[in-house]
């Protein structure tokens, strides 16, 4: 039997089935646990933790009154509330890139150690996955672009895990933006961190490979949706949402796709959505066998692909708004002359802050200034989007990373 309890009411011997407290707040990884020692004790009393659930058929329960109280008269069951996202307060990009950075990194330890369970065949944590999501969506909500682009900068050797952190955001976003109800949202960001799961079945040497896969190979990749699917099917309190998405979400909109050649609306929404948002961060991000594109060049190639019939057009539509035409770290080239890098879009997405830093007139760098776009009588407007590679620049990350 689940109890809800306060820090102050725990005591050893309890099983702690779930702690109400932020992922930042809690200094434990596992939401359930035994209440073993007095040092767990101090450590959840020391924390910020709103309330306890504890699992009495696995542990001891409250301690028992002095005095015998009469039985209280039954309450008539009531209906839960449907879930909530705690209100959060909307910032700039560069006010919500420290703490993005933040659950990116517990976002990586989380997914490491599920991707190495699922190796050895055990079951992972729902209730902490989940503890995760709502973490994600929470900064999702405080700034759109702040997460989603930073975790875009992950090192070929982390793409694994951090995969599935920003697939995690971009599904919450987009499932936002298409204006799906809390609990749905909720658990279309966790479709989006389980989605992958069944990579662990495929050996590490053709994930990683720098080269073009043999057809053998290939058809190795193409087993790790059905292989996710059965690993989840072990996992209680999954919800369908992310056991259909695990599965589905390389199928095509024109029925090109696998594991099952499906196409159109014989396709859940939501695994149209892991589509769009599986290509979206694989396309944008360093790989062993080939350099990421920029955002906007890839929302470019995405739009003739769903031309030709591989995504949903109204969810790739819908997808376009979440990132912008113009997303965190797109060059571009102003009226001006002066090239710069987009380092938030949040107040707009055809007019964002852009960070100048080079005078195409002069061929030289000149002190990094940002541009806001969308101010009135500023005179100022996007001419083209430009090509790093073009003008020899490298890595611009660093123009918007610390703006």
């Amino acid at each position: 039997m689940l109890k809800k309890i306060t820090p102050e009411q725990v005591r050893k011997g309890m099983y702690v089935h779930k702690v109400g407290a932020s992922w930042l707040d809690s200094p434990f990884w596992q939401n359930a646990f035994p209440v073993d020692s007095a040092d767990v004790m101090a450590k959840m009393r020391a924390a910020r933790i709103r309330e306890i659930w504890i699992d009495t058929a696995r542990g001891l329960d409250v301690a028992e009154p002095a005095e015998p109280v009469a039985p209280a008269r039954p309450a008539a069951p009531e209906a839960p509330a449907p879930f909530r996202f705690a209100p959060v307060q909307c910032v700039s990009t560069r006010d919500e890139m420290q703490r993005a950075t933040k659950v990116i990194m517990r976002g990586k330890d989380a997914m490491m150690t599920m991707f190495n369970e699922a190796r050895m065949g055990r079951l992972g944590d729902v209730a902490a996955a989940v503890t995760l999501v709502e973490d994600v969506a929470a900064s999702v909500m405080r700034n759109q672009g702040a997460l989603i682009n930073l975790v875009r900068l992950k090192q070929a050797d982390d793409y694994t895990y951090l995969h599935s952190v920003a697939v995690c955001a971009m599904m919450i976003a987009l499932a936002r933006q298409l204006g799906l109800p809390d609990a749905e949202v909720r658990d279309c960001g966790l479709a989006g961190l389980l989605h992958d799961l069944g990579k662990v079945a495929v050996p590490a040497a053709i994930l990683n490979k720098p080269g073009r896969l043999t057809d053998e190979e290939f058809e190795q990749v193409k087993r790790h949706p059905v292989a996710g699917f059965e690993a989840l099917a072990g996992w209680p309190d999954v919800p369908a949402i992310a056991r259909d998405v695990c599965l589905h979400h390389h199928e095509r909109f024109d029925g090109r796709g696998y594991p099952h050649r499906l196409g159109g609306q014989q396709i859940s929404v939501h695994a149209r959505m892991g589509a769009v948002c599986d290509v979206y961060d694989a396309i944008t991000s360093n790989r062993p066998y080939k350099a990421g594109w920029c955002p906007a060049e890839s929302l470019r190639r995405m739009a003739e692909w769903t031309k030709e019939g591989q995504f949903d057009p109204m969810v790739f539509a819908a997808f376009v708004k979440c990132m912008g035409i113009y997303p965190v770290g797109t060059l571009l080239r102003l009226k001006s002359s002066r090239l710069g890098v987009v380092v938030d879009n949040s107040k707009s997405l055809l007019k964002p802050i852009v960070k100048v830093f080079y005078s195409a007139r002069s061929m030289g760098y000149i002190p990094p200034e940002e541009v806001d776009l969308s101010l009135p009588g500023l005179g100022e407007e996007i001419a083209a989007r430009e090509e790093a590679g073009k003008w020899g620049f490298g890595d611009t990350s660093r123009y918007w990373v610390h703006a």
